[in-house]
């Protein structure tokens, strides 16, 4: 099917669908987040479809943590398990996600995907005024993401809300209530995918 070019002021931000953050033996996984798979990966067929860029946003470490948040440096200590090292197996794309060559990535290592990151020009210069967000987790990366795409003025902002996950229901669906209150659309993938953005 041809993808439609009417709609590529929109980008689909897809966080964090690493097998650190998503695969049971990791010490940072997200308990909701492998069952979200199925939905993400969708999610990317119908953004590719309509003629939307396809921004992969990836935490990579150096893998002695010197650019690891305060909080989290004790995974990075001697003997331990260095979530998302830079060139690490758990760093890469659980299986099913693959970034093609029309796609962009960025590597963050902080909970914004606009944190000393290049995005937000990226995006300026591609045109791009709407974002949709899809991945892990709700409260930190998602959240973070999306509240620094409202201050910085994105026309529309969606999270899929059954293609994002935290660790557990309740908290998903808190952090959803924020972002809903502060304008955030929150739809469903079968109904994203019905709408025009």
């Amino acid at each position: 099917m041809a993808a439609d070019h009417t709609c590529n002021t929109t980008a689909l931000l897809v966080i964090d669908m690493q097998n650190d953050f998503l695969l049971a033996d990791s010490s940072i996984r997200v308990a909701g987040g492998l069952a979200i798979v199925p939905n993400v990966i969708k999610a990317v067929e119908d953004a590719r479809r309509r003629g939307f860029l396809v921004v992969w946003v990836v935490r990579e470490h150096d893998p002695l943590g010197r650019d690891v948040e305060l909080f989290r440096r004790h995974f990075y200590a001697e003997g331990k398990p260095k979530p998302t090292s830079k060139g690490s197996k758990g760093a890469e794309l659980v299986d099913g996600l693959v970034i093609k060559q029309e796609d962009y990535k960025v590597v963050k290592t902080r909970f914004s995907a606009f944190f000393a990151t290049h995005l937000h020009s990226v995006l300026q210069g591609a045109g791009i005024d709407s974002l949709v967000a899809v991945g892990v987790q709700t409260p930190n990366c998602i959240r973070q993401t999306v509240f620094d795409a409202v201050a910085l003025d994105y026309k529309s902002v969606t999270v899929i809300v059954d293609a994002t996950a935290a660790a557990t229901p309740d908290v998903h669906a808190a952090n959803i209530y924020d972002m809903k209150n502060i304008g955030v659309a929150a739809p469903t993938l079968k109904e994203w995918c019905g709408s025009s953005k």
